[in-house]
């Protein structure tokens, strides 16, 4: 039977008191939207629709494609946000299940659990609902005397022995396609003027149609954000669920609760990831690396067996057994090859460094290409911009740059050139030869003495 999914993210969110969307807040590097939206595929939804209000346009963008959008232009109720959904789902048939998409941290395997057993019941309507002491301002879930679900009270509503009941209410359901759509048309207003889903219970029972509910006792997984306090418990619950996940997967973290990966990294086997290190982004890290401590990788490729020690790389590549820090900072397009070092207090951007090329400290590279074997000495800066345009240098292979070489591009330094130290270089260099001084010349070969 087919599944469709629902994710209502309409809500204004007033209360992160923010200009951002609140479904554009970030848990774990990742805009909490996506969370819903990586669990419907999960479950190999046949059509994913994601009902959408305020901030709707930067939603789409951070969703992407694959997924259908509804719009709920005033936000009137549950009810009413999914009644935007209907003229795309109507006519499918099949089952469909609305979660929210606030909750960051509900598991597809919940999600799973909950659509097996609406389908394996036969049941009209099936809701997950949530064992706890702390009520969380949810409603609490009405049983007969056989325990079938016979309705819900909300919170605020509750009795004093009602109040008592520890089940609740998640507002996650499965329903049959064919029952839903006709029931919406008989929610009635609340006393706020707004159309809610929990009323679907109560039209089901008084109908005599089966309702089956799905608990668990798990509390995080139900945590919805609704303001900055949610948003930072539940960054950590991520953060913990992440490293547990790569320290099962065979990575060493040293100290969990002081290093920070996204949801989207990738770590290799037996890669050490020591304290005060950040992995942000989609970075891809490999076997047998060591990262840190205080270290920042965003967005970055990092082959097997590198070693980064208190640096900065952003947008960059890594090959192989390099080895860069402390103190270095590989920016947007920095490249380095196989066996590359790169010493403290370096920088290197938008620039290819070739298979075992020496950097080792106190120098800037940008828009440059270097060569394999090229030694560059401390205090060496390519001089690539002149106030318009950046300009590109060259550095062939096996040249040596003595300490405090300025190259002004546009400039090529031939192969196994090599440039005094001190060197202003301002013409290309040819390869086999030396140059020296401001500007750089090339060297005088000295008359034998007879």
């Amino acid at each position: 039977m087919s599944l469709s999914v629902v994710i209502l993210a309409a809500g204004l969110g007033t209360r992160m008191k923010s200009s951002l969307p609140k479904m554009l807040h970030t848990v774990a590097g990742r805009p909490m939207i996506l969370y819903g939206v990586e669990n419907a595929r999960a479950l190999d939804a046949e059509s994913i629709v994601v009902v959408v209000g305020h901030g709707a346009e930067g939603v789409k963008a951070a969703v992407g494609e694959g997924v259908t959008f509804a719009l709920q232009p005033e936000p009137l109720g549950t009810g009413h946000a999914v009644m935007q959904a209907e003229s795309l789902l109507r006519g499918q048939g099949g089952d469909v299940l609305v979660c929210y998409g606030d909750m960051p941290l509900l598991r597809a395997e919940t999600l799973a659990q909950l659509a097996r057993t609406h389908r394996d019941t036969g049941a009209t309507l099936t809701l997950l609902t949530l064992l706890a002491y702390d009520p969380m301002g949810f409603g609490r879930i009405l049983r007969d005397a056989q325990g079938r679900v016979a309705g819900i009270v909300e919170d605020a509503l509750a009795t004093p022995e009602q109040r008592l009941i520890r089940e609740l209410n998640c507002g996650i359901y499965c329903f049959q396609a064919d029952w839903l759509w006709p029931s919406l048309a008989k929610l009635q207003k609340s006393p706020k003027g707004e159309y809610f889903l929990t009323d679907l219970v109560e039209i089901a029972v008084r109908e005599g149609r089966r309702v089956e509910a799905v608990t668990t006792e798990d509390a995080d997984q139900m945590l919805g954000i609704n303001d900055r306090t949610h948003l930072a418990r539940a960054e950590s619950i991520a953060r913990r669920r992440i490293a547990e996940r790569h320290m099962l997967g065979g990575v060493t973290l040293q100290d969990p609760a002081s290093i920070y990966v996204d949801a989207d990294v990738e770590i290799g086997v037996d890669t050490v990831v020591c304290a005060n290190t950040h992995l942000r982004g989609k970075t891809r890290i490999g076997a047998n690396c060591r990262i840190g401590p205080n270290t920042v990788v965003r967005d970055s490729q990092i082959g097997n067996e590198c070693k980064v020690e208190a640096s900065v790389v952003e947008e960059a590549v890594l090959e192989d057994e390099v080895n860069i820090g402390p103190f270095a900072h590989l920016r947007k397009g920095a490249h380095l090859a196989r066996g590359v070092h790169m010493g403290n207090f370096g920088e290197v951007k938008n620039s290819y460094l070739g298979p075992g090329a020496k950097m080792g400290h106190f120098s800037y590279l940008g828009d440059a290409e270097v060569g394999a074997d090229v030694n560059i000495g401390a205090g060496t800066i390519t001089c690539n911009f002149d106030g318009e345009h950046k300009h590109k240098t060259v550095i062939e292979e096996g040249a040596f740059i003595g300490s405090d070489t300025m190259l002004v591009a546009p400039v090529r330094v031939g192969k196994r050139a090599k440039t005094g130290a001190g060197s202003v270089v301002t013409h290309d260099v040819p390869p086999d030869s030396v140059v020296t001084g401001v500007p750089a010349r090339p060297r005088k070969k000295q008359e034998t003495k007879k």
